[in-house]
Parts: C-alpha cells; sequence; structure tokens
C-alpha cells in the first residue's frame, strides 16, 4: 500500500534490537522489565467510554473508528480515532451547526471503506434571536476511506428543509495527538516526542508529531472551498440556502509519515477533494473488494438470517485483509489488534482455507519471515518460535516495548505447522512445504526441545523465564485466565490442554507431508511421537469425574481439574478418544457451559466462573467454531448444529450481524439478547471466520487435493436452513459447485452441479 512519495514507512522487524540511538535510547533490564509488565497486559483497557457501538472504516492500513454520528469526542478517555501505522493520527473530530451537535438520524458502513451518516439539527436558538425548530436542516456527511492514498475523502451536505432560507454556521474542530495504540489503552502514558502547534489558512489545516523515532508524522486538512474563518482548530463555513436548496463542504485528511521535520509553513501534498473526488474514491474503493472476492468460494442458502451473517463475516475479512510489504494478513481486531498476531491470522487463515487460498500462502511467508533466530528474554524469544504480536509505530521503533515482534506465545508454532498441512491437503501440492522447508525444521525443532521451553512430564509449557512477560501464553493470555478447581489463578509453568492437542495434530499432518516428499524416516517418527502423546494425553488429561479434559497440567504434573471450552479444542484437533469425545461433548452442551448462546470459556459452576470477565465465562465465536469442527469430526452432528444456532442467533442482536470477539456469558433465558463486551474488538478476524467455518464444517468438506478429491463426509444442514449452494471452491486444481438439500428429517441430498478442471467429488453420506 501506497505512502506518498515523501513516506518512508519503517520496515517491520528492520530493527532487531531495541534502538539506543533515538528518543529515549537503551533502558535498564529492570525499568524494561518494569515497562513491558504494563504494556503486556491484554484483554482490559483503560479506556472509558463503550466502542461496542462503533462504526468502522477501514481500508489497508488506515481505519476509523467513530461514533454513531460520525464524530470522535474532543474530549474524555476513548478509543475512537483515525489509526495508521499503530498511532492514532486524530482523537477528535465534530461537526457543529451553530455550536449545536447535531442529531444523529441514522449510519451505514455497509462497504466498510466508506460510510454514510444522517444528522439533522436539534432545536437551535440562532444569533439573530429566532429559533430554527428541529429538523429543519439536514445534513448527509459521506466518508470514503483510501487506503492506497492513506486519507480519507469526506462530503457533507446541508440541505435546508425548512419554508424559509436558513443562515446558518458549520463548524469543524478537529484534535491530533498521535498518539501510539498502547497509550491510547492507556498502558504507555507519557509521550515520547514532540506534537507540534498546528498551523493552518484558508486551504489547509495541518497538525504534526517530530516523533522519538525520527518520523515526522502529520495530517493535514485540505478544504474543497475555503473556508469564511479559521478558529484555532476549528474551519467555520457560512452556509445561507433558500428552502429546498443544498450546499456541500468537502475535504480530504491526509496522513503522513517522514524522516526528518518539513518546515512549519508546508504542507504535505494532499489530493484534491470536491464530491466527484468523494465518488471516485468510492468507486476505487468498491472494485477493490469486488476484485478481492473473486477469489474466494461463495456460498448461499435459503436462509435470510444466516445469508446476512455470512455476507457480513465475508465483508470483514475483507475489510481486516491487511497489506504488509507485498503480503497480506488478516489483522486481528479493530481497533486494539490491526495487526500482525501469529495466532488470531493463522487461525482465521484456517477458518477461511475452504473458502480462500491466498491469505494463508502470504500470512505462512510473513511468519516465516519473521520466525525467531535467537535467543532474547526481553522477546520471549527462542530460537524457531513463530511470533505473537508485530508492532509498528513509534514505541516498537524506539525499543520501548517488545513487539518488534514479539514471541510470547506457545501455540502459534503448531498452529503455524497446521496451516501448512492444511493447505496442501485442500491444494494437493507440496510447494509451500518445500519453499518453507528450513522454516518448518526450527518450528519442529523448538516443539521437541525442552531446552528451549520448559516441559512438564514431556508435555508442552510455558514460563515467563523473564519474569516481566505475558504470565499465560496461550489463547487465553489474561493474567487471571487460567485457574484450577479452587479458584485460584495457576502459576506457570502450565501445560495446557489445546497446546498438546496442536502438537498433535501439527506433527500427524506434516508427516504425511514429509512422506510424500520422500522423507520416510522423518514422517515415521513423527507419527510415533504423535501416537505417543495421544497415548499420555488420555492418561494424564482426563477427568472421569468431571468428564472432560483438564484445563491444564501446572508445575509437578497437578491438574488444573477445571470445566473449560479449551477441552474442546481436543475434539477439533483429533487427540481425544473416540470412547469418550461423546461423554466430553455433553459437559461442553450442558447448562453451565452451554448460554443458549454458545459455549462459555468457563463453567458456571466453576468457583472462578465470571461471565463478564474475558476468559472465564464469556462466549468467543471462534473457540465455538473450533470446538464445533471437533463435534463433527467425531460424529456428533446434532451438537454441532446446537452450538452453530446459538452463534447465528447472538449474531442477529449485533449491528450488521457482525459477530465481535466475544460477548458475556449470561444465560440466553436471563436476557432477549447477548450481553455485549464494552471494548471488545468489532470487527475482529477469527470472530469474523467463525460462521463460514462452523458451515464448512458442517457440509463436511473433507479435501483430498493430492488424490484430487473432495470428500463430502456425512453432510448436515443447520437447523434454520434447508438448501445452501457452494460455488467455486477450490479443490486441487479444479473447481466445483455443489448444492446441499434437506430431506426428509435431517437426511441432505447433494448434487454436483459443476466441476472444473482434474477432481472427484465422493459424497459419503451417514
Amino acid at each position: 500500500m501506497g505512502a506518498h512519495e515523501s513516506t518512508r514507512r519503517a520496515e517491520p522487524g528492520s530493527e532487531r534490537r531495541p534502538r539506543s540511538d533515538a528518543g529515549t535510547g537503551e533502558r535498564s533490564p529492570s525499568e524494561r522489565q518494569e515497562r513491558k509488565k504494563k504494556v503486556l497486559t491484554q484483554g482490559t483497557s483503560s479506556m472509558a467510554q463503550s466502542i461496542a457501538d462503533a462504526i468502522v472504516l477501514k481500508q489497508g492500513g488506515v481505519f476509523l473508528v467513530t461514533e454513531q454520528g460520525g464524530s470522535i469526542p474532543l474530549q474524555g478517555e476513548h478509543g475512537f480515532g483515525l489509526y495508521y501505522h499503530d498511532c492514532r493520527f486524530l482523537n477528535g473530530y465534530t461537526v457543529e451547526l451553530d455550536d449545536a451537535r447535531p442529531e444523529v438520524l441514522a449510519s451505514t458502513a455497509e462497504a466498510d471503506h466508506a460510510g454514510v451518516f444522517r444528522l439533522a439539527n436539534p432545536r437551535i436558538l440562532m444569533r439573530e434571536g429566532h429559533i430554527m425548530s428541529e429538523h429543519d436542516v439536514g445534513l448527509r456527511w459521506e466518508r470514503v476511506i483510501d487506503g492506497d492514498a492513506t486519507a480519507v475523502y469526506e462530503n457533507i451536505t446541508v440541505h435546508n428543509y425548512a419554508r424559509s432560507a436558513v443562515d446558518l454556521e458549520v463548524k469543524l474542530t478537529f484534535r491530533a495527538e498521535f498518539e501510539d495504540v498502547y497509550a491510547v489503552r492507556g498502558l504507555m502514558p507519557e509521550a515520547l516526542g514532540k506534537v507540534c502547534a498546528p498551523t493552518a489558512n484558508d486551504e489547509a489545516l495541518r497538525f504534526s508529531y517530530d516523533g522519538a523515532d525520527g518520523l515526522q508524522r502529520a495530517v493535514t486538512i485540505r478544504w474543497g472551498c475555503r473556508p469564511d474563518a479559521i478558529d484555532g482548530t476549528s474551519a467555520l463555513f457560512r452556509v445561507r440556502l433558500p428552502p429546498g436548496h443544498s450546499q456541500a463542504v468537502s475535504l480530504v485528511i491526509s496522513l503522513s509519515e517522514s524522516s526528518g521535520a518539513a518546515p512549519a509553513h508546508r504542507h504535505a501534498p494532499a489530493p484534491s477533494c470536491s464530491g466527484a473526488d468523494v465518488a471516485a474514491a468510492k468507486r476505487r474503493g468498491e472494485e477493490h473488494l469486488a476484485a478481492q472476492a473473486q477469489e474466494r468460494a461463495h456460498v448461499e442458502t435459503d436462509s435470510l438470517l444466516v445469508n446476512r451473517v455470512l455476507a457480513r463475516s465475508f465483508t470483514d475479512l475483507l475489510l481486516l485483509r491487511t497489506p504488509l510489504d507485498h503480503d497480506t494478513f488478516f489483522a486481528a481486531g479493530v481497533p486494539w489488534y490491526t495487526a500482525l498476531f501469529g495466532r488470531d491470522s493463522l487461525i482465521t487463515a484456517l477458518e477461511v482455507l475452504p473458502y480462500q487460498r491466498t491469505v494463508a500462502v502470504d500470512t505462512l511467508r510473513l511468519l516465516a519471515r519473521f520466525q525467531a533466530r535467537e535467543r532474547d528474554p526481553w522477546r520471549d524469544e527462542q530460537p524457531g518460535k513463530i511470533l505473537h504480536e508485530l508492532r509498528v509505530g513509534e514505541l516498537a521503533r524506539v525499543g520501548e516495548i517488545p513487539q518488534t515482534p514479539y514471541y510470547g506465545s506457545v501455540d502459534t508454532t503448531a498452529l503455524f505447522l497446521i496451516l501448512i498441512s492444511r493447505h496442501a491437503a485442500w491444494t494437493g501440492r507440496l510447494d509451500v512445504f518445500h519453499e518453507l522447508r528450513e522454516n518448518v525444521d526450527a518450528a519442529l525443532g523448538w516443539l521437541s526441545s525442552p531446552e528451549a521451553h520448559p516441559e512438564i512430564n514431556g508435555y508442552l509449557a510455558y514460563d515467563s523465564t523473564s519474569k516481566s512477560g505475558l504470565v499465560n501464553q496461550g489463547w487465553k493470555d489474561s493474567g487471571d485466565a487460567i485457574v484450577n478447581e479452587e479458584g485460584q489463578i495457576a502459576e506457570p509453568p502450565i501445560a495446557l490442554v489445546e497446546v498438546q492437542a496442536y502438537v498433535y495434530l501439527a506433527k500427524s499432518g506434516l508427516a504425511d507431508l514429509f512422506e510424500r516428499a520422500g522423507e520416510a524416516e522423518t514422517a515415521a517418527r513423527l507419527r510415533r511421537e504423535a501416537a505417543d502423546l495421544k497415548e499420555r494425553f488420555e492418561r494424564d488429561f482426563w477427568l472421569p469425574e468431571r468428564g472432560v479434559y483438564a484445563l491444564a497440567l501446572v508445575d509437578g504434573g497437578r491438574r488444573a481439574a477445571v470445566c473449560s471450552s479449551n477441552a474442546g479444542h481436543a475434539l477439533w484437533a483429533g487427540i481425544a478418544d473416540p470412547s469418550r469425545a461423546r461423554t466430553c461433548a455433553e459437559r461442553l452442551l450442558s447448562e453451565s457451559m452451554y448460554s443458549g448462546w454458545g459455549i462459555r470459556t468457563l463453567a458456571a459452576d466453576e468457583k472462578a466462573y465470571n461471565p463478564m470477565s474475558y476468559h472465564r465465562g464469556t462466549v468467543w465465536p471462534h473457540d465455538n467454531a473450533l470446538i464445533v469442527a471437533g463435534l463433527r469430526r467425531y460424529g456428533l452432528d446434532n451438537e454441532a448444529r446446537t452450538v452453530f444456532g446459538g452463534i447465528v442467533r447472538a449474531a442477529m442482536n449485533y449491528r450488521m450481524y457482525r459477530l465481535p470477539e466475544l460477548f458475556c456469558g449470561f444465560p440466553r433465558g436471563e436476557h432477549g439478547a447477548p450481553v455485549r463486551y464494552p471494548v471488545a474488538c468489532h470487527p475482529q478476524a477469527w470472530a469474523a471466520g467463525a460462521v463460514p467455518y462452523m458451515l464448512a464444517s458442517l457440509l463436511g468438506l473433507e479435501p483430498e487435493g493430492f488424490e484430487r478429491r473432495l470428500r463430502v463426509v456425512r453432510p448436515v444442514l443447520p437447523r434454520l436452513v434447508r438448501r445452501a449452494t457452494l460455488r467455486g471452491l477450490a479443490v486441487a486444481d479444479g473447481r466445483v459447485d455443489l448444492e446441499f438439500r434437506r430431506k426428509r428429517g435431517d437426511a441432505v441430498e447433494v448434487d454436483v452441479l459443476r466441476v472444473e478442471g482434474d477432481v472427484d467429488v465422493v459424497v459419503e453420506e451417514r
């Protein structure tokens, strides 16, 4: 994606060590450890204002988070704003009519790069002394994000609906403080650089910031028509309208990064900003989205609800697709995690793999490029590990935070290997395996090296060896996520149940690829290791009195004997013994675990349960999606359909059917809608991929790309659906179109509508 010609973007990862020649310089180890304790806090935010109803627009690396009426509050602590490269460039932007805030009538952001806000005047005492009745004047505020130009195009049309002429002032006010996203979250309060005094004239308003990393960041607002006055950081436009007439105020907000400060009187080059430019930017965005949509398979059902949830899911996935150099990945979520996260990006790519392959390959290449090659406690880095998080903002560039990248996740390395094998199963090709062979070997080496990480009874575990990293390093990575049956927080080292399952699946899948590559000895070794792990796993993790797998083993091999959703990931990976799968599923679907909207992260009868806790009782759509796939693997079809139905009905209660990162775990019977988690990301990548992945699991899509075959195994349809059509499904080098129809009862008939290329379709009914 493009910065302006004068913009020189820092290459993420180009500085593998904290800088000693910029900003505050190198900190002492004790200072860095204390700082890291603050910046690695996950799952919470100091934001006082909820973003649950925020309007989100994004294209490429630029995204905007606003209130329902399109504004960014000028006061208070909040997460709204205009962001780029881990920096909030604008943290305030309001529109006023004669010093009065307009009322919000409607807002839409269906295209995700473009939005329209309908506003109207409140009852206003005018300067001349008369009163303007409410809704005499309407505003149509249209905005479009152009990621390639790192700009936001806007057109504010004022229309007079009164029977007499109106004469009023439209005031646009801006605030720019250039906070790093960690400062926005309240984790890094001090600024490192210098916010320069804004400059303004009748052509543009410019804010700039001289960063401690040597970059000057700037926001330039250029007017389509000259303001009647400039008052500080406000532009005032006089609007005089006869009845039935309109007047437009156009502007473009350009973001830039450059090395070296520019003279204060100069303004950065900016695109033109007429109403036609806004329309052209919107059209370019639509063409870009349409081109990306052509890359994937399309699915449609006879259920309006399911169709709307699917459409929103795929639209959000396009929105979250983010470029990094020449590759793209699914950014984890807006606004806090719009970055490359190993776990999130990998799981989302796995969810989308039945429909789209490109992002999976790009994600693998990116993560391989940043694979750890040295030991560094500051970053929890060990050779062979796949990163947890990569940031590119000022704090990362000067070494104030370790996300450059940071490697504190215990499961990402196995997920990296799982995606390689699943991609090969769909494509029937070994090219990615061969391309990343050194990375595969390094990742396997880390998984099997007790010197690289702690072990508990031979199981892969984690510990914060630096005593300043993430305390918990699985997907439930908040500090209080992992608990024992007494409700106490478990202390590392910790061997999580799902991590062992991921290691099993990674080795099982890679064994097939090594064998196909002619390395039978390595394949046999991996199969032996996987079989041994599976046998020991049943002995050490199964809780017969609970009918479920333990959340984890802790120091000394003691079990964290609580019922959690993590156990369902053992079903997904296939490590669970078939004789225990149904018992485990019954526990997961019990009243204490299944809220009616989805499976909770922790059972309601556990002592540590809290339906409002980030990881101890809430419901996460992606977590449920993996469990649904696991239920299907073991033939538990009705249970899988129940979970699918709950998640889809939950989506019905969210704006535009957009599933958030998580929601609270209160029982469905207590409320008519799922209770929102106030600072949850939305859109969020693995939540967006959840429903498409669950549907693919229910339809029984099992690729055998090397055999040029697609198996459709025991297909079932959700209870809300009687017909589903899947077009353009890519298997090996071919494509197929399928139609699924419910017959009597739950029986499903599959018609092969079209086959293109060398691929067979085999339907295996019940």
